[in-house]
């Protein structure tokens, strides 16, 4: 129920935060980015059941880093903020690779490596694209590039919905880097649609998580009991 309740928040967050986005409230725009990834965090807490393991544990870790990537660069000069925002992200990232590498067997990296182009494409094209104009900040650009990238290709291990989440969390982060490098890009509701495939990612990639865990725990142990009899011996058998 604690769950139930926690994921309707969350949605419910995301609504207020997407339509202040469409509205031009700026203030309450900023506010609920900060509530976004706690609720989320608080869904996974709730739905997960212990032991949690590395993978619940270590996403908990990376929706940390994602909202202090919402939280800090509101409270630094906007000189720093970007720098900070990717910071945050980037270890975010981090956790998530984490997380999801015990599951890099079943992941496309071994079971359809042909599916690692298009990630390739992506990673290849928006390095090409950011270039010119990231100057300096070209090789941190693309070591998160790179990591951005991992994350994705691992969540294909936990399953199609966590791929889905992976892959629109690459294309939020990408809109990002696109706005930020690339002069001539200009896309209507730039901050909206950032914030939308930001908030899907993640649900999806929690979801996916919170259904693992409940997957993995439910899967009955075989237990041999007081009341279970002992096999009989043949020779017994054989005399009676």
């Amino acid at each position: 129920m604690a769950a139930r309740v926690w994921a309707v928040v969350f949605v419910a967050l995301v609504g207020v935060h997407l339509v202040a986005l469409l509205a031009g409230a700026d203030d309450l725009a900023t506010v609920s980015q900060w509530t976004l990834m706690p609720a989320l965090a608080a869904v996974v807490a709730t739905a997960t059941r212990w032991p949690r393991g590395r993978v619940v544990t270590w996403t908990l870790v990376a929706l940390g880093f994602s909202w202090l990537g919402d939280l800090l660069p509101s409270l630094v000069g906007e000189d720093t903020s970007f720098l900070v925002m990717v910071g945050c992200f980037l270890f975010a990232q981090l956790a998530y690779v984490v997380a999801f590498a015990p599951a890099a067997r079943r992941s496309v990296l071994h079971t359809r490596r042909v599916l690692l182009i298009p990630y390739a494409v992506v990673l290849v094209g928006l390095i090409a694209l950011c270039a010119p104009g990231a100057e300096a900040l070209l090789v941190p650009v693309a070591v998160y590039g790179g990591v951005l990238v991992a994350m994705a290709v691992l969540a294909t291990g936990l399953g199609r919905m966590a791929a889905v989440g992976g892959a629109v969390f690459l294309v939020s982060d990408s809109l990002i880097a696109l706005e930020a490098f690339v002069p001539w890009w200009d896309l209507a509701g730039q901050d909206f649609w950032v914030m939308l495939t930001y908030t899907v990612g993640q649900g999806l990639l929690a979801a996916a998580v919170v259904r693992g865990n409940l997957t993995e725990r439910r899967t009955p142990t075989p237990v041999r009991t007081n009341t279970q009899r002992p096999p009989v011996p043949d020779n017994v058998v054989a005399f009676v």
